[in-house]
């Protein structure tokens, strides 16, 4: 460990009355991973992007190997050596790794590109680094793990010495986030220094060497990895000890819906599948690989082009308000563009996929006892942040995702209790949401569980489909495994099927 390579004093930044940094000073040394952690909302994003220049900071300063760094310059950023690998790539997908790593580093007035000496330079590169990459490769044509290695090989061609990493192993199988964690070491040992953001608590904990905590926009802790465990990391981060998740012992029930080789143009290929009344089924795979064709085919949003769909025996048309009175409710992946209608009120949503009955009549709604309906929904959930008549989009992802999964459990019922979800649908039902609220997800899926809900659970999070499902299958190129008991699973057998290793057999 060197003396700080990089040092943000007193940043401070604004959006009208919301602080997102609050006077963050933090220091990055030579040769480190540092890890940066927190809530959704509490400043991550907005810091590391006044690092990289995206945003202006209203106050503080920032100092790179001991030089300033103008403010709200990313130019002058990666000039400096600081490099930035999005969550989301941004790559080109039809050119060459070759074409991507040039992209902007040649003036476009030069009238020859300087291709040959880029070539050379980028086999360098990646050969002491350890990124093995083919320069003429095309980026469509590679793994998921590959195209992160080229983005870091983009930072790196542009002698980044500062490397921010923003949630490197979302979208990662389990053996490409082990080859990451090696590039990681690689590059470390070579001199350079890591922000590694990440809401996953073993990775943080493995990888790096000191871990900065923010909660509400300010830095509540700094400390060396050494001296932290998950418990202490997940209290500092929200401010209070979280409860576990528990299952309740319940009994497994008759199949309730089952899928007969399904398939999907482009999509799905001869799919099969049963799920059981109490049971959490959960499908893992890269996202990509048919996972909104499958949730889609289950909410009746559409058709299969081939084999069947039943619901507790009969067969079910592609009719989105068929499916929801016969009992399935839906957590969609997208809660901003397809859970809720975020013009509307927070009481016109909870009533959305219901109106009809009881909450109309004539074409009109029963305004009184559709607000009623809201406020027991927006209690028994604790929706927070907005009353039943603000806007749905001014609600928190937080808040947004108990709206949803209020409306999808409670059904059109007076009472929370009084109903229980035929088959539970939840794509990605925690994406996006910080660590207590991913929690109370859990939770919520795991009692409707006990009261005899089907759960199919759609994820990318291994840690999750591991916590929650009693039986586990993986979905790769539109084809599912079997669905076997989450214990005959091991962490690299899951990755091995994820990256298509394993044949998938017919039946589930």
């Amino acid at each position: 460990m060197t003396s700080p390579v990089l040092r943000m004093t007193g940043i401070t930044k604004r959006f009208g009355a919301l602080v997102a940094n609050d006077a963050i000073t933090l220091d990055v040394n030579g040769g480190e991973v540092l890890a940066l952690l927190g809530e959704n909302g509490a400043g991550k994003s907005t810091l590391v992007s006044i690092l990289f220049g995206h945003y202006v900071a209203d106050a503080g300063t920032i100092e790179a190997f001991g030089q300033p760094l103008p403010p709200g310059d990313p130019a002058a950023a990666l000039a400096a050596g600081i490099g930035m690998v999005h969550q989301h790539f941004t790559l080109a997908e039809n050119l060459s790794v070759l074409d991507n790593i040039m992209l902007g580093t040649e003036s476009l007035w030069r009238p020859i590109s300087a291709r040959r000496a880029a070539r050379a330079r980028l086999q360098d590169t990646a050969q002491r680094f350890g990124l093995a990459v083919a320069p003429d490769a095309r980026v469509g044509d590679l793994s998921v793990g590959e195209r992160q290695r080229v983005e870091i090989l983009k930072a790196l061609f542009r002698d980044a010495r500062v490397l921010i990493l923003d949630e490197p192993t979302a979208v990662l199988t389990p053996q490409e986030s082990e080859s990451l964690f090696a590039t990681l070491k690689h590059l470390v040992a070579q001199g350079l220094s890591v922000i590694f953001i990440s809401h996953k608590l073993d990775e943080v904990l493995r990888v790096s060497d000191r871990i900065a905590v923010l909660r509400g926009g300010r830095m509540v802790a700094t400390l060396p990895a050494r001296d932290a465990g998950k418990n202490k990391l997940a209290e500092l981060m929200v401010g209070r000890p979280l409860a576990r998740t528990l299952a309740k012992p319940h009994l497994r029930g008759d199949v309730v819906c089952e899928l007969r080789g399904v398939g999907v143009t482009g999509a799905l290929h001869d799919v099969s599948l049963a799920l059981r009344a109490g049971e959490i089924v959960a499908v893992a795979g890269v996202s990509g690989n048919g996972q909104a064709a499958l949730a889609d085919v289950l909410c009746g949003l559409r058709a299969p082009d081939a084999g069947s769909v039943a619901l507790e025996g009969i067969t079910m048309r592609a009719e989105p308000r068929a499916w929801i009175g016969a009992g399935v409710a839906r957590v969609p992946e997208d809660r901003h563009a397809v859970g809720v209608i975020g013009d509307l009120p927070v009481w016109e949503n909870a009533i959305a996929e219901h109106y009809r009955k009881p909450f109309a009549s004539a074409g009109l709604v029963r305004r009184a006892s559709s607000r009623a309906y809201a406020r027991r929904l927006v209690e028994r959930y604790d929706v927070r942040g907005a009353g039943i008549d603000a806007p749905a989009r001014s609600l928190s992802g937080g808040n947004m995702q108990k709206l949803i999964l209020g409306r999808a459990l409670t059904g059109a019922a007076a009472r929370a209790d009084d109903y229980v979800p035929v088959l539970i649908v939840a794509n990605q039902p925690t994406w996006g949401l910080d660590i207590g609220a991913v929690g109370y997800v859990h939770q919520q899926l795991l009692d409707a569980c006990a009261r005899g809900s089907a759960v199919l659970l759609i994820s990318e999070d291994l840690d999750e489909i591991l916590q929650l499902a009693d039986r586990i299958a993986v979905i790769h190129a539109g084809r599912l495994t079997p669905a076997r008991p989450a214990r005959e699973w091991t962490l690299p057998a899951i990755g091995l099927a994820m990256a298509g290793a394993i044949e998938s057999p017919h039946a589930a």
